[in-house]
């Protein structure tokens, strides 16, 4: 049992330090078509399924949080209305105020992520 623990150890450091000494680039690039005229891999097989995802996600995404965030703060808002002690009626003012800017926040970094989407695929495959 020993000498198998000491193979399989002994094995899994040759193999952890051949990919540490493996050069990045032929990791990710196999053949002629990984590469682009000037050299550089070329990451767009990683790059489009990512992104593709990212752009069909982000529209729904963006009406998902839009309409929960216009029914919580209507139901804040009821609250809001309906507390009849100072103490809740700031509670329930403070909690509308933190879901306000919590879904603007939200609704603002979705709209950056989907503007910026493209010039980070141009930055990450060295695209113009």
């Amino acid at each position: 049992m020993k000498k198998m623990m000491k193979k399989m150890l002994g094995l899994a450091a040759a193999l952890s330090t051949a990919f540490m000494v493996m050069p990045m680039t032929s990791l990710a690039a196999n053949n002629e078509s990984d590469f682009n005229p000037d050299g550089s891999v070329n990451f767009d097989k990683v790059t489009s399924p990512v992104v593709d995802l990212i752009n069909s996600l982000l529209g729904p995404a963006i009406a998902i949080v839009g309409a929960l965030g216009a029914v919580y703060c209507v139901i804040l808002g009821v609250k809001f209305a309906k507390a009849e002690e100072p103490q809740e009626r700031e509670k329930a003012k403070s909690h509308l105020k933190n879901a306000i800017i919590g879904f603007v926040l939200i609704f603002v970094l979705m709209v950056v992520l989907k503007a910026a989407i493209g010039p980070l695929t141009q930055w990450a495959t060295g695209t113009k």
